[in-house]
């Protein structure tokens, strides 16, 4: 028996619609624009270059490494994520709710804060080689840099799996059980495919994440397009091979986003009726539980643990130590702040991106949403290049300003806020606006009293991912930061870039105790 979730009926508004939210969006899509313009115009710049420039060795290992890197970090995380979500859901596992709030809390480590780690415990001259004084394998390279981001990405994938598994009807795989299939039987034949859109969604995640990274594949030497798009921008006077690169990786990026469309296809597989509502069948393990539990216990040492043991362990040395680590409160106050800005300004973009799209669908309002999704495609280290040049040569009284920071974290991260108020407001049933057009009120009113109260919820996550991903962000952050701004991240980038590694920890045990409230805000929506 197939089933079908309730659902409002259709819903498009015939009218035009208000400019209170129409020019917002306008504006909006224009400026997610603006990075991609400037890539666009000194790509031209170059000339026929370009396409000898592209075609070099070098330039077409830094695609492949790009390429298999994003690939292989994206499989490991599904190979991590999947069983985690289907253990911490569908199984009768001890304490499996705490085991998924340990599994996702590596979501508040940001992957350069992990490579110090790494690099600090186990490279020469680290902590394991001066304890144990035993030769260690290299950990720099391709190899340690799939490590560390795996690490750090894979809870993405994870919250995908959980929220696509949590909306299965139980009742699908209690009937191929009763037909005979052993609980994997069942899970592969069943469960699986009903989880393609969620394993897509949260592929699509972490392999842009890994595309966009800069920090970890900096600090592990390993050169993909963000450390050399840095490297040219820094020390070339040729800025349009920085250009070059990052359209390439703009364009990379696009074509995974392509796949990504690809791969969920437009095969329907939602439930035809009401569904069921009886609590769902636990799956028990037996003896099968003391492997899950070394399974969940290896994934948290490494992702969670040894990360902050080495941290604290650096920490407690500086305490220790003749140096003073004493943290300033400055870079602190400084993250916090342009972080609150970002998810606020964030978030209120969002909203007219979001209503337009879901309430006055047309060609008009799907262009804007997907505009507005090209800060997916567009990485920090991108933006921040592009915005250099238009700051420097079209507005200077903006250049190395704040405001052009928060303007940066803003295009990089609206996406997630224009998704999660998007999701919610789906979820409204739009007769509820009629009503209160009906009984006088105009759009501002409507949008103030009745629509924005129904999707709080939304608001409330898309601010705080927006939050949690500023306060980790570094490449934005490195070029476009006023001079003599700090923040946490580049105080442990400057601190970990001299191998300073007690220095940094405090700020890094900052950024995790701040970025932890939240992922603890996000787990909350999670559950409810």
């Amino acid at each position: 028996m197939t089933m079908k979730p309730t659902t409002y009926p259709s819903y498009k508004q015939k009218r035009w619609p208000p400019l209170l939210i129409l020019v917002p969006g306008v504006v909006v899509a224009v400026a997610v624009l603006l990075p991609l313009v400037y890539l666009l115009l000194r790509a031209f710049q170059a000339g026929p270059e370009v396409f000898s420039y592209i075609l070099r060795p070098r330039t077409l290992g830094v695609l492949w490494r790009s390429t298999a890197l994003a690939f292989c970090v994206t499989t490991a995380s599904l190979l991590i994520a999947l069983p985690i979500a289907w253990l911490t859901l569908r199984t009768s596992l001890p304490f499996r709710n705490v085991w998924f709030v340990l599994t996702v809390l590596p979501l508040v480590i940001p992957s350069y804060v992990g490579s110090y780690a790494l690099v600090s415990a186990f490279a020469p001259g680290g902590l394991v080689s001066r304890w144990f004084k035993l030769p260690l394998p290299d950990i720099y390279g391709f190899g340690g840099a799939l490590f560390v981001l795996t690490l750090f990405n894979y809870p993405y994938m994870l919250l995908a799996i959980r929220a696509g598994i949590r909306g299965l009807d139980p009742s699908l795989e209690e009937a191929a059980r009763s037909l005979g299939r052993s609980s994997w039987q069942s899970f592969v034949s069943v469960t699986l495919p009903y989880l393609r859109p969620s394993i897509a969604a949260g592929a699509l995640l972490v392999s842009l994440y890994v595309l966009s990274d800069f920090g970890a594949v900096t600090m592990l030497r390993v050169d993909t397009f963000t450390r050399a798009i840095f490297v040219q921008y820094q020390n070339s006077f040729n800025r349009n091979n920085a250009a070059v690169l990052a359209l390439m990786l703009v364009s990379l990026t696009i074509v995974v986003m392509l796949v990504d469309t690809v791969v969920r296809g437009r095969t329907r597989l939602d439930r035809v009726g009401a569904g069921s509502a009886r609590k769902v069948t636990l799956i028990h393990l037996g003896n099968k539980s003391v492997l899950a539990h070394v399974f969940l216990s290896l994934v948290v040492l490494f992702a969670l643990v040894s990360p902050l043991s080495v941290i604290l362990i650096w920490f407690f040395r500086g305490l220790n130590g003749a140096s003073s680590i004493t943290p300033e409160l400055l870079p602190v106050w400084n993250a916090v702040r342009v972080s609150f800005f970002t998810a606020l300004l964030a978030t209120l973009a969002a909203i007219p991106v979001a209503v337009l799209a879901v309430r006055f669908q047309s060609r008009l309002s799907s262009a804007l949403e997907r505009l507005t999704y090209l800060g997916y495609a567009l990485p920090g280290i991108v933006v921040a290049l592009s915005l250099v040049f238009f700051g420097a040569r079209y507005a200077p009284w903006a250049y190395q300003t704040e405001g052009l920071l928060i303007f940066a974290y803003v295009i990089l991260f609206l996406p997630q806020a224009v998704g999660n108020i998007r999701a919610t407001l789906l979820q409204v049933n739009p007769h509820l606006e009629e009503a209160s057009r009906s009984l006088g009120r105009n759009a501002a009113q409507t949008l103030q009293e009745v629509t924005l109260p129904l999707i709080r919820s939304g608001l409330i996550t898309g601010a705080a991912l927006v939050f949690l991903t500023t306060m980790k962000e570094l490449p934005a952050t490195l070029l476009l930061s006023p001079i003599g701004f700090k923040t946490l991240a580049t105080m442990i980038w400057s601190w970990t870039a001299e191998a300073f590694f007690a220095q940094a920890a405090p700020y890094a045990l900052i950024l995790v105790l701040v970025s932890s409230i939240s992922v603890g805000i996000l787990l909350w929506q999670e559950e409810r």
